[in-house]
């Protein structure tokens, strides 16, 4: 088959959706398809991606195309980008819409529609109520411009969780979803680096039981519960330690008077963004995964974590909670201090216990979340469409 993804951008600044844009569409091409990308080469709003925009660029076998993003950014337009699609869509078996709320969204669904091309939508969270209610009237008037056409012309919604689709489903105008998840290259986590390494960067830590949060810092993390939870986590565990590692997004200094607050500045280390071989050691020197999100539409962190056998605390917005929960992965509980803490406390207090749900989260990796099997996944998809 000869699929195409439209995204507004692959910049890895934005995180989630671009790499998992990537990602799905890399393995597919390893099956044996014909996968192209379409992506404006915006970065932000205020850079550009330092690639080429007036040829394609080869990618693990997956072609990408960038076009030059225009006014109005916050909306990635981009006109050249409309004008290819009206030209490259009639060759496509399916189209991969990610994302909405974005002008890409406007000019691929009248190309399909034009073609009569099925396309299959991911909205990458933003139906969940949280983050629907977020700028209502800014969305309100973009629903009656372009986006609820696109929702009602897809052929099918693309979640990544039953939750999400479920959360999803008052917003999609009765459009069947199918369910694929994100997922991991598990070699990377295979062999982890030799614990005591990050360590040895914080020597603040010493031999303290690591409680880390992963990921960036925004809003939506439910820092602000995590905080609270820790000050209460260490009236009952007085040698633990919270790192907190992943880019800034707004909330670190935020998140900092938090920790003054509560009064444990001395038992809180800031990374800031770990990657590679620095994110592998942070994982491997750490003895709980948290994530109490108000929101998250996959947790692709968690997953991560699971992979190196770190058992997990996560909120019930995490929208991955069924699959930990049936797993026996972790503890979930509402995005709340005191429940939260009472997790933690739980996995602290029980070496034994958390090392068993680790290993069962890492099972579950293997099971659920390996790329070849979201490849093929994916493949069903497309042929259901199609």
């Amino acid at each position: 088959m000869k699929i195409l993804h439209v995204i507004a951008t692959l910049a890895p600044r934005d995180g989630g959706p671009s790499k998992a844009c990537f990602e799905m569409a890399r393995a597919v091409a390893r099956r044996g398809h014909e996968v192209t990308i379409f992506a404006t080469n915006m970065n932000g709003l205020d850079d550009v991606l330092d690639v080429p925009v007036d040829r394609p660029v080869e990618r693990d076998g997956v072609t990408i195309r960038y076009f030059p993003i225009e006014f109005p950014r916050f909306l990635g337009n981009s006109r050249p980008m409309a004008r290819a699609l009206e030209g490259t869509v009639p060759q496509m078996d399916a189209v991969h819409l990610h994302s909405l709320y974005m002008l890409h969204c406007k000019f691929t669904e009248r190309a399909c529609r034009r073609s009569g091309v099925p396309y299959l939508m991911r909205p990458h969270g933003t139906l969940d109520p949280f983050l629907y209610r977020r700028h209502r009237y800014r969305k309100l008037a973009l629903e009656t411009w372009f986006q609820n056409r696109v929702t009602r012309g897809a052929a099918k919604m693309h979640f990544t969780t039953e939750e999400e689709g479920i959360l999803a489903a008052p917003y999609v105008f009765g459009v069947p979803g199918v369910v694929v998840p994100h997922g991991l290259d598990t070699d990377e986590y295979d062999n982890l680096p030799a614990r005591g390494r990050f360590r040895a960067r914080h020597p603040e830590i010493g031999d303290r039981p690591i409680v880390l949060f992963f990921g960036r810092l925004n809003f939506k993390k439910g820092l602000d519960v995590l905080t609270r939870a820790f000050a209460d986590v260490l009236r009952a565990v007085p040698d633990a330690h919270l790192v907190i590692a992943g880019p800034d997004r707004g909330m670190q200094e935020k998140t900092q008077g938090w920790i003054d607050e509560f009064g444990f500045t001395d038992r809180a280390t800031f990374t800031g963004m770990v990657t590679g071989d620095d994110k592998l050691e942070v994982l491997a020197d750490s003895d709980l995964f948290v994530l109490p999100s108000y929101s998250e539409n996959f947790g692709i962190a968690v997953v991560e974590a699971m992979a190196c056998g770190l058992p997990v605390a996560i909120s019930d917005k995490v929208n991955l909670w069924h699959e930990v929960a049936n797993a026996d992965a972790g503890w979930v509980t509402p995005a709340e201090a005191g429940p939260f803490a009472d997790a933690v406390i739980a996995a602290l207090s029980d070496v034994d216990g958390a090392r068993a749900k680790g290993a069962r989260g890492r099972a579950l990796v293997g099971e659920r979340f390996q790329w070849p099997q979201i490849g093929h996944a994916l493949e069903d998809a497309y042929a259901s469409i199609v």
